[in-house]
């Protein structure tokens, strides 16, 4: 009768020729540890944090499901991985903390920040891309530069506990910062003129801009700053951390996340 191999056996070997393909060191084999490279494939199930309001890169529809560059992304992970991903919600101001006690990764456009990693590990970068004003066309180019919009008369909408909300706080402190709760329908503030400018990063602006004609994104190839799109890893798994890097790379390397995010913005 043959005998299967132990699943530490093939992990091991998933581990192996992942990092092989992805053109880096390959680790001496070690004991089955508490890392989710292990039990992960254990479970049959990756727990992945998400916010669902961040075209392109997460959407969550009015039936639950998830769509979206990340989430496509996250799904082939988890199929390398062996599992099926089990979407946590979350919200921007309390991702880390949903991350920390309930999920494997998180992962939806997130900025790379000092903060997220004083808890977390991150993936390589899968895009880099910069906060832009994003403003009615009827304003021209009113709002180009921070100058123009840190007047006490401009209305500036901000969705809560985000990138977005830090950078019109840090950048904007003479205007009239307005928090909106729902990022999804944030863009409907500056449609029917009840905020004049929105500062988000260049890719959400340019995917949504196909829904509000009425609305331009300002120099999207020149933002105000630069930051990379990470995934949160969990803190010193060096195994599991390692092989999502890896796999990450290889996705990069043969163009999957540069089509996924071209799909969704042609």
């Amino acid at each position: 009768m043959r005998r299967s191999l132990p699943l530490w056996s093939i992990l091991n070997a998933i581990l192996i020729a992942v990092l092989a393909v992805a053109g880096m060191a390959v680790p001496a084999a070690a004991e089955p540890s508490p890392s989710r490279l292990w039990s992960v494939p254990l479970s049959g199930v990756l727990r992945v944090c998400t916010t669902g309001d961040y075209p392109p890169f997460t959407v969550r529809d009015a039936g639950g499901n998830y769509r979206g560059v990340d989430i496509s992304l996250a799904t082939e992970l988890a199929t390398m991985l062996h599992a099926v991903p089990q979407w946590v919600p979350t919200t921007w101001t309390t991702l880390t903390q949903d991350f920390l006690a309930h999920c494997d990764i998180a992962v939806g456009g997130i900025s790379d920040t000092a903060s997220r990693r004083a808890v977390a590990d991150v993936s390589v970068a899968t895009v880099t891309d910069g906060k832009t004003p994003v403003t009615r066309r009827s304003s021209g180019d009113a709002y180009s530069s921070i100058d123009e919009i840190d007047r006490p008369e401009v209305r500036v909408v901000v969705n809560p506990g985000g990138t977005n909300e830090n950078f019109a706080r840090t950048h904007f402190p003479q205007a009239q910062i307005m928090v909106w709760p729902d990022n999804l329908t944030i863009y409907d503030q500056l449609s029917h003129g009840k905020a004049d400018v929105f500062v988000t990063d260049s890719i959400e602006g340019l995917y949504r801009q196909r829904e509000y004609p009425d609305l331009q994104v300002l120099h999207p190839d020149k933002p105000f700053d630069s930051a990379a799109k990470v995934y949160l890893l969990p803190r010193g798994d060096t195994a599991f951390n390692g092989v999502v890097n890896a796999w990450l790379q290889v996705q990069i390397s043969n163009g999957r996340t540069t089509a996924l995010l071209g799909d969704w913005l042609s």
